[in-house]
């Protein structure tokens, strides 16, 4: 443990929850890392992973961004390159990417997005991409008609955030940096905690979110009061 991470830890009682706007500012007060922190929000689910019928995946737009640059790889037909780095993407996804991810586990991006012709193409590179959450995917709406291209670019760069459960059951979503003031995390964090309760899964019974934790990326966890 560093002298910050000690010091964080004597601001606040770790066995207490806290209600949502105090532990915001706590999370916030402790980021005091030489680099932009970031701020997560962690959920512990009641759902059972096991099942199909009780995976959370959907995506959520920040109302204030994450404050991160993103790198966009995207997978389109011969001929609509241009128009898509136009759009703003990063990388276009061509063989030779491709080859690069598969034989190098090149990873230089933070989204990716294809239409549905390209997915046989990106199939191969399918189990690097997956486990890192890099995978196209319809449900995420990041598999889309060309048409559709230009909007996912611009709302992936505005803020867009995919999220899905691990093996555990938990969530782990970015809601902003520790530079951004009170009242943006506050509505990015409304804008996460409504769409996680809307994406419940109807079998799920009991309590559907058991915790929650705040956290900045070098700093101690805060629990929060009234999830349950």
């Amino acid at each position: 443990m560093g002298k910050r991470y000690k010091a964080a830890l004597h601001s606040f009682d770790r066995g207490k929850e806290y209600p949502l706007p105090e532990a915001l500012q706590l999370v916030k007060a402790n980021a005091k890392a030489k680099f932009d922190e970031t701020i997560e929000a962690h959920f512990r689910l009641g759902i059972d992973p096991r099942h199909s019928d009780q995976q959370v995946r959907t995506t959520v737009m920040l109302p204030h961004g994450t404050g991160k640059s993103i790198r966009i790889l995207a997978f389109v037909e011969e001929g609509q390159e241009e128009s898509t780095l136009a759009a703003g993407a990063d990388i276009i996804g061509t063989d030779e990417v491709i080859s690069q991810i598969r034989n190098d586990g090149w990873l230089g991006f933070d989204a990716t997005i294809a239409t549905p012709p390209m997915m046989r193409k990106v199939g191969p590179i399918a189990r690097i991409l997956g486990p890192r959450g890099l995978m196209p995917n319809p449900k995420a709406g990041t598999v889309v008609p060309a048409d559709d291209i230009p909007r996912v670019i611009s709302e992936l760069k505005a803020g867009r955030v995919e999220f899905r459960n691990d093996r555990t059951g938990n969530l782990h979503i970015p809601v902003g940096k520790a530079s951004f003031s009170y009242e943006q995390l506050s509505e990015n964090m409304g804008a996460v905690l409504d769409t996680v309760q809307s994406v419940k899964p109807e079998s799920q019974k009991g309590a559907y979110i058991r915790r929650l934790t705040l956290t900045s990326t070098m700093g101690p966890g805060v629990r929060v009061d009234g999830m349950r």
